[in-house]
């Protein structure tokens, strides 16, 4: 067996086996930026189905001819969207992790209507205030979300953060928790390899992993 698959069946069974939250709702996003498709190919001959890149271009090359042979893979663009490259992310991506500005809604609104289809989006908090991180800041973020949905319609399922670090991140957790659930979304993108675990505590519902499965990133 591939030690990727390996690695990625023993992550489940953590996660699984762990009686907290009702864990069998959780879905791991491999992450595969960077990584070649000897080691990706695995989890997909496996059934596995939800993948993460952050790098457009890449994605592009790696997954349009996947995609287009396996309806069932399910694409998320967890990084940095620029507005130039939406259109090219509306046709081959399900999910954005990463909306974090009404220029960007609006650009994705546009190119959606153009290619009749509709993403399911999370829209991106910055939980921790970080001058150097994108996202909605949490005092804007209630104003933001009814702008998405009731002047432009989009499919805002759930928030995502990336915490900062350093800090107790159950801290950050419990608070996007609890924004979530003050919205009444469902879903909600937050853990990555280092602390999926706490972020399912907080009821995260998709984890974002990409080296404990695939390893170093060179």
């Amino acid at each position: 067996m591939h030690n990727s698959l390996t690695n990625l069946q023993e992550i489940k069974e953590e996660i699984y086996s762990k009686n907290i939250n009702d864990n069998n709702s959780v879905k791991i996003i491999a992450v595969t930026k960077t990584f070649k498709m000897d080691k990706i190919t695995p989890l997909i001959d496996d059934g596995h189905i939800h993948f993460g890149e952050n790098k457009v271009q890449e994605a592009v090359n790696k997954w349009t001819a996947l995609k287009t042979s396996n309806e069932n893979l399910k694409l998320h663009m967890i990084g940095k969207l620029q507005k130039n490259k939406v259109k090219y992310v509306i046709p081959l991506f399900d999910y954005i992790h990463s909306l974090d500005s009404l220029e960007l809604a609006e650009k994705i609104f546009i190119e959606q209507k153009k290619k009749n289809k509709n993403l399911k989006l999370f829209i991106q908090v910055n939980i921790g205030n970080e001058k150097q991180k994108g996202g909605v800041n949490t005092e804007e973020l209630f104003n933001f979300y009814e702008i998405c949905k009731t002047k432009l319609n989009l499919n805002i399922i759930g928030l995502m953060c990336i915490p900062p670090q350093g800090i107790d991140i159950n801290t950050y957790f419990s608070s996007m928790k609890n924004l979530n659930s003050s919205l009444g979304l469902e879903e909600l993108s937050m853990g990555m390899s280092a602390d999926y675990m706490d972020a399912i505590k907080h009821k995260s519902t998709f984890v974002r992993i990409g080296s404990k499965i695939f390893g170093d990133r060179v």
